[in-house]
Formats: C-alpha cells, structure tokens, sequence
C-alpha cells in the first residue's frame, strides 16, 4: 500500500466512522450544487420572479454559515456529534422530498434555509471528528473527505438535467420568445443579480408544466443510506436511546492506547490532560473566554487568522466562479457561444473534484504546508494569467481547469496544517 502500516492500521480501527463521515460529505456536496441548474424550474414551480426565486440562493448560503457555527456547539461528545449528524443528513433527504410540494417561494426559502443548518453542521462536524480521530496524520482523509463533496456537487446537476424543462414551464401566450433563450438564462442566472435578465419576459401566471420533482425525489432516495449509515455507526457505538449507556469519548479505546504509545509522548500529555480540559466546559461559550488563551503566543493568533483569511478567499471563489463564469463568456469581449460557455461551469467542478482525488494520495507524501504554499500561489498565478489573456477563449477553458485544480485541494490542506501546528483538541 503506498501508506506506511501505521497509518493503515489505523484506517482500519476506524473504518465505519470514517466511511461515515465521507458519505455525510456526499449529503453537502449533493445539496451545494442542485439549486443553480434548477432555480427557473422552481421559480414556474412557485411561480415567482426571477428576482424572488435567487433569494433562495440567500437562505441557503446564510443558514450554511449560521450551520457551521452550530455545529461547534455539537462536537464536545461523539454522541452529540452523530446525532447532529444523523438529524442533518436526515434534514436533507426531507428536504429533496419536499421542495416539489413548496408552490410558494417563502416556504421554499424556509426549507432552503433547513438545508443550509444541516450542511453547515455536516461541514463543521465532520471535518473535526476526522480529526480528531487521526490527528497528525489527518491530512490523506480530509483530502478524501472533500473529494466526496466534490463528487456529490458533480453528481447533483447530472441527476437534475434530464428533467428541467427545454421550453418555458409556465404556459402562457408570452412564453416564445423566453422559451428560445431558456438556456441562456439558466446559466445565466448569478446568486442575487438577476438585473441583466431583466429585460426577458417570464410569464409568472400559467398552468405550470415541469417535471423537475422527479429528480429531487430521485436525490432524496440516493441520500437516505447516509442517515442509515450515521444510525448503524449511533447503534454501533451503543449510543441509541434504547441502550442505556453513558457518554462515550471522542476517541475510541484502541485510539487512546496509541496515543499514549512512548513514542508519541507529546500526546500522552495532552491525553492525560484532555479530562481536566474537559471540565471547563461549563457554557456554550466557555471557549471564547480569555482565560483560555492566556499565555497563547502570537503565532496561535496568527495562524488562525492567516487560515481564516485563506479560506474565506478560497472557498469564496469557489462558490462564486462557478455561477458567473458563463455570463462573463458570452459577454464582450469574448463572446463565447451560448452552448460551448455552458461546459465551463461543469468544467470548474469536474477538475476540483479530480484535484481532490489525486490530492489523496500526494497528501501522504508531501507536507500540508507545501500543498498550501502550491494551492495559493496556483490559484494566484492563475488569475493574473486570466487578466493577461483575456481576450482569449483557450486560455479561459485552461484557466478555468487550472484553478478548479488548485482550489481542489486549499481547505482539507489548511485545515490539516493548523493542526499541524497547533493540535486541535476539545478548544478547537
């Protein structure tokens, strides 16, 4: 195998938890990318405006934050952990079922918004029980753990294409000349600017023809086996209500016995310590106290906010390249045909999640901090050569590519980095 036997042996131990783990990714990832290539659908579903329908981009992405904050609040046991995770990965396979019966752009907004806390915990959650459970050697299933919403957020489109509609789904005597742009305005459509598409008549009052609930029933379906699993790993653990056991520590026997090996002695300390930590949890916000950073150097500062800073770049492009680079290639300059920019978004996401598969395997053998390093001056390096060629159609298909590839990797490889440096414990 081409990870040493230590590492292997630990996969092992902790096989179920971790293949958990990544197929909750699969959930965030199947509910991330669904919404764009549906959006005119719903909006002849709720018959809506085209600026109504985008505020359901809003819900989703401001309950996501308000979810990843949440999540802290369910890591300091793994039986609060997996049963947030269960109640979200469940949230979403409901959340599919439903929006084909929400015919009012409030109450799909509402649901939106339940998805958005669920992926939020889901974000927050598993990347901080796996590692927890691997520590030092976390990086390989962060990598992994992304590529699985990387294979979801790729997935959910191709699910979602046979059913959206050609023609206007609103049947009215205005729909001809919406109905030869449809394409156009579906990959037109940018989170919260709908302005530029303003001037195309989308009649909103019609009988409603679109068949696009099949796919998110299909999408619900494809889900459950994750909060089947989360409850099968629940039962393993001996956490289901109907045992009657007590708390369970975020690391398993096996995992504190090789921890406390004499050849991890740094560990053994902060092992030893962990139940004295533990007991100064007396509040929801006992972390954020200053008692516990007295005596942190500004190197603990530092790295969280450069981390911080690193993330919010990162993952703010990749949010957002892939809803505006279309509009931006079939505007002048460049003036791509409609169908030839329409492969740009699937582009972007097909080689971050190909980024995310090959970076499992060299995050074995090359430090975080290098991939890092390579991520940021990649993604750097790539948007001054888009500025310089910008007037060239190849190069925006290659810097297209190009920059899904280094953005691929930059979250898992930050995350493993800082914990590098700083040993996340219970505080993180």
């Amino acid at each position: 195998m081409w990870w040493d036997e230590r590492v292997s042996a630990r996969f092992q131990r902790n096989l179920q938890p971790t293949l958990t783990y990544w197929s909750v990714f699969f959930s965030f990832g199947l509910c991330i990318a669904f919404l764009g290539p549906t959006l005119l659908d719903l909006r002849c579903q709720t018959q809506s405006s085209l600026s109504q329908i985008t505020w359901v981009f809003f819900s989703q992405q401001f309950c996501l934050l308000l979810g990843s904050c949440l999540g802290g609040v369910f890591k300091r046991t793994l039986a609060q952990s997996l049963f947030a995770l269960f109640a979200s990965s469940l949230a979403i396979s409901l959340v599919f079922a439903i929006i084909p019966l929400c015919h009012n752009v409030v109450v799909l907004a509402v649901v939106m918004a339940v998805a958005g806390l669920a992926m939020g915990c889901i974000d927050t959650i598993s990347n901080m029980q796996l590692v927890k459970i691997y520590q030092k050697d976390s990086a390989i299933f962060l990598q992994a753990l992304h590529f699985f919403v990387g294979f979801g957020a790729l997935l959910s489109p191709l699910i979602a294409d046979p059913f959206l509609s050609d023609t206007n789904c609103i049947l009215s005597n205005a729909t001809a000349n919406a109905s030869s742009n449809l394409p156009h305005i579906r990959k037109s459509l940018v989170p919260h600017h709908p302005g530029n598409l303003s001037h195309y008549d989308l009649p909103m009052k019609g009988m409603v023809v679109t068949h696009v609930s099949y796919a998110f029933w299909i999408m619900a379906l494809i889900n459950l086996p994750v909060p089947i699993a989360v409850f099968f790993l629940l039962y393993k653990e001996r956490m289901v209500p109907c045992f009657n056991s007590s708390s369970h520590p975020l690391l398993s026997a096996d995992e504190l016995a090789m921890e406390t090996r004499p050849a991890e002695k740094d560990d053994l300390s902060t092992t030893v310590q962990r139940p004295q930590v533990a007991r100064g949890h007396d509040d929801l916000f006992s972390c954020c106290q200053s008692k516990n950073f007295r005596g942190a150097s500004y190197t603990y500062f530092a790295v969280h906010i450069t981390g911080a800073l690193v993330l919010f770049m990162t993952d703010g492009i990749v949010g957002e390249y892939s809803g505006f680079i279309y509009s931006y290639a079939v505007e002048e300059p460049l003036s791509v045909v409609h169908k030839v920019a329409g492969y740009l978004p699937s582009l972007f996401w097909g080689f971050i999640t190909l980024g995310r598969l090959i970076s499992i395997p060299v995050s074995y053998r090359m430090k975080p901090a290098t991939m890092v390093f390579i991520n940021v001056v990649g993604v750097l390096v790539t948007f001054l050569l888009l500025l310089i060629f910008s007037y060239s159609v190849v190069f925006l298909f290659v810097g297209t590519a190009c920059l899904g590839l280094f953005l691929s990797s930059t979250f898992p490889s930050m995350l493993a980095y800082t914990e590098d440096i700083l040993q996340y414990k219970d505080h993180t």
